[in-house]
């Protein structure tokens, strides 16, 4: 499978290393005085040092405000409560607690939602059954 590369602004790379390696437990990579490369399960993974707020855009998703843009993954059902209860033991402030989106419905998904040290949002998801990924 093709692995994916992702850049991220951060404004602070001390903090965006403690977070994504102490708390998501991210292996590090490659890195300088302006970026660090992280393993994100396969996939490279780069916060680039880039201060500047950036305006947070959200939309209505199954009666939460979802933040745009965000990244993530998508989890095994046991690694994603694994993850729910490493980000609470830390002191983590979600911007949408765990929950089961879709209930009942095709696409039915854990799903979480919080904010890294500079503002990028994540969301961390796992489905059931993996058919449902694409489910219409």
């Amino acid at each position: 499978m093709p692995r994916f590369h992702l850049a991220v602004p951060v404004d602070d790379l001390a903090a965006a290393r403690r977070f994504y390696g102490e708390v998501l437990g991210l292996a590090q990579g490659r890195s300088a005085d302006t970026w660090t490369d992280w393993n994100l399960h396969g996939h490279q993974f780069v916060t680039h040092l880039a201060p500047g707020r950036r305006e947070r855009v959200h939309n209505p998703v199954d009666g939460h405000d979802v933040p745009v843009p965000h990244f993530g993954l998508v989890l095994t059902v046991p690694d994603f409560h694994e993850l729910a209860d490493r980000l609470r033991a830390a002191g983590t402030e979600f911007v949408i607690e765990p929950y089961v989106r879709f209930e009942g419905l095709p696409g039915e998904q854990w799903t979480m939602f919080l904010l890294d040290p500079a503002g990028n949002a994540l969301e961390f998801k796992a489905f059931a059954d993996d058919a449902q990924v694409f489910a219409v």
